[in-house]
């Protein structure tokens, strides 16, 4: 079987190279080998490698960029995926999308159903939302994971954001007003090979499923327990938890608007896949161990 994973530079594609390889030979490309604003090449490439699966871990993730480069933006979330939707048709392949919390409005007091409406508030969420019309409206048989707050020990995101402000300044200022479930790329990219079998032995029908971990917190009580945390597992810092000031989201203005509310429940896919996902707090403490061996070991 031929897997065609796209993305594969991004926090997700890097834990993806290694749980999809039992489904078969994977190929795996990045922005280096493919350049997914160009949708006439991005055809002819994916069409070259003759895939069985897509999985398409890449996306314009740049949120408040996207306000104003907006036409890029729709270019890789939306044209792009309808591109890989139209192939997955055409050849009867199964194509696995992500997308994103920033799809709803974020006013709803509890987490997320997928059935419930959807509502961007920034060109990002618009794009992503659009890329989720695109698979629907191909017809090609598709699983579209929506997920929110993904953080790993590689790449760019909140968590080593932290850390290293942590280490820099003897304070810091953190939004207590959004709410979420930090989830982990590794734990993406295991429940996507589950899903993907579980899909394969006709137990889980295609269509949108919510993927995060277990529980609810705020940026700031992430930014608290990760410094927390990584006090006590020996990182050198200037500022403690103690030290983190909670501020409002009209404090600390960006270019998009974000979801105020961005738990999403996952219990539709759990049951499909008969999983008990963990606690957002068991993966940031996995990650921060990783780090901290890592710099012990440098």
């Amino acid at each position: 079987m031929n897997i065609l994973l796209l993305g594969k530079n991004g926090q997700v594609g890097q834990e993806l190279q290694r749980t999809l390889l039992p489904f078969g030979t994977v190929t795996a490309l990045g922005r280096d080998g493919l350049d997914m604003e160009a949708t006439d090449r991005l055809a002819e490439t994916v069409r070259a490698h003759a895939p069985d699966i897509i999985v398409n871990a890449s996306a314009w993730t740049k949120v408040d960029l996207a306000e104003t480069e907006t036409e890029r933006a729709f270019r890789v979330n939306a044209e792009a995926v309808a591109v890989l939707a139209g192939i997955a048709q055409e050849r009867k392949a199964t194509l696995v999308h992500y997308s994103t919390d920033y799809v709803f409005d974020g006013s709803k007091p509890s987490a997320y159903r997928e059935d419930d409406g959807t509502n961007p508030l920034s060109a990002y969420g618009r794009s992503k939302l659009a890329g989720e019309e695109a698979v629907r409206s191909s017809g090609c048989d598709a699983i579209v994971l929506r997920t929110s707050w993904v953080f790993s020990q590689e790449g760019t995101n909140f968590i080593k954001t932290i850390l290293r402000l942590a280490r820099e300044r003897k304070s810091l200022r953190v939004v207590a007003d959004q709410f979420g479930a930090p989830t982990s790329a590794e734990l993406i990219a295991d429940v996507t090979a589950l899903a993907i079998a579980a899909h394969r032995r006709g137990e889980l029908p295609g269509g949108i499923y919510h993927l995060t971990a277990r529980g609810r917190t705020s940026w700031h009580e992430l930014a608290c327990y990760v410094v927390g945390r990584a006090s006590a597992l020996g990182f050198e810092l200037q500022a403690g938890a103690n030290d983190i000031q909670p501020i409002a989201t009209e404090e600390y203005p960006l270019p998009a608007t974000r979801p105020s509310n961005s738990v999403l429940d996952s219990g539709a896919l759990a049951s499909r896949l008969r999983l008990d996902l963990p606690d957002w707090t068991v993966h940031v403490e996995r990650m921060l161990h990783q780090l901290r061996r890592r710099e012990l070991q440098s």
